[in-house]
């Protein structure tokens, strides 16, 4: 055997046979015995019985089977088991999901993209109407070169897209009527809204500014030279951009992206299950409904656990409430620094 020719090379060496056994993680008296039976095979037998707590291969083909349906098989476990719950049925834990995928060669990324990288998130939200970020980003038109541009305002707390437009030019009188009409449209009071928002022209354009003025809405801006400081419009950019029904080569005219544009916001607002937020939809949270969605999940969560205590080594899944979200916290402590500074 391998591993006693290696363990007489290393006595050869000197070495003493305890230590090179401490090595191996194995017994001296393993090593013996082992030597004892000249040199044969390992016959360590392992568990000769199957853990309590397996799935019987019924159960393994429900998993297979739930998460290969229509309205399942593009979402990933995360996602599939919180919206079983809603419905009041529990099949398998998200690990389960991903353990029985994974053995059956079916756990796959399937998005031309990396996978989402942590972000420093100046300001706490602590309920919607708060604290919203928005941005500008590129559409694809048909002419090589030229672009749709496309405005979205997001509501930090919940991820609702409040508003939108798209526009053939980057501007700041578009991105002031964009934020007057949110306003008018929704019956919103803006004042002592935070809006943040990256460095560019639009945003901090004169007829922009005095408009968020008149409203009483506070500007925020990044910091300068940091390309992170506008995490969630980035994020929510990026969920658009790799949805599966994404034109990948460009849009016939502006009416036609206003028109996809609008029926993503719709996807993302009312049928998206965010992981930040406890993947429950924005529209939910915005609007109070996942206080409840969020307790019935841990009652179906519980009676799955009363039914097979064995499989669960630990408390259920936490599905308790996200009650804040930070803007960029690195900046308030730094602010708090220089403030502490300034004090001494």
């Amino acid at each position: 055997m391998m591993i006693l020719a290696l363990i007489h090379e290393a006595v050869d060496q000197g070495a003493r046979l305890y230590k090179v056994a401490a090595v191996l993680g194995l017994s001296l008296r393993t090593l013996e015995r082992w030597t004892g039976l000249g040199g044969g095979e390992d016959l360590r037998a392992g568990p000769l019985q199957p853990p309590a707590n397996q799935l019987s291969e019924e159960e393994r083909a429900r998993v297979l089977a739930v998460a290969n349906q229509p309205e399942y098989r593009d979402l990933s476990p995360k996602q599939i088991v919180p919206l079983l719950a809603d419905q009041g049925v529990y099949v398998a834990s998200e690990s389960t999901f991903f353990r029985v995928l994974r053995e059956a060669n079916q756990l796959h990324h399937r998005q031309p993209s990396r996978a989402p990288s942590p972000r420093p998130q100046p300001y706490l939200a602590t309920g919607p109407l708060q604290l919203w970020s928005w941005d500008i980003t590129y559409l694809q038109s048909a002419v090589r070169g030229r672009f749709y541009y496309l405005y979205l305002i997001e509501d930090v707390w919940s991820r609702k897209i409040m508003g939108l437009t798209v526009a053939e030019a980057e501007s700041m009188e578009t991105a002031a009527a964009l934020m007057q009409q949110l306003c008018a449209e929704q019956a919103i009071d803006p004042r002592g809204i935070v809006l943040h928002s990256d460095n560019g022209s639009p945003m901090k354009g004169a007829t922009m500014l005095a408009t968020l003025q008149r409203l009483g809405i506070v500007a925020s801006f990044s910091r300068p030279h940091v390309s992170d400081d506008n995490p969630f419009s980035e994020s929510l950019f990026r969920t658009l951009k790799y949805r599966p029904e994404y034109p990948r080569s460009h849009f016939a005219d502006p009416e036609v992206a206003r028109l996809w544009v609008t029926g993503f916001v719709t996807w993302y607002n009312h049928e998206h299950l965010h992981s930040a937020i406890g993947f429950v939809t924005p529209a939910d949270r915005h609007a109070g409904r996942d206080v409840a969605l969020l307790e019935h999940r841990c009652r179906v969560y519980e009676q799955a656990r009363q039914r097979h205590p064995e499989r669960w080594s630990r408390t259920t899944r936490d599905y308790s409430r996200v009650e804040e979200v930070q803007l960029n916290p690195g900046r308030a402590t730094e602010e708090a620094r220089r403030e502490a500074k300034r004090a001494a």
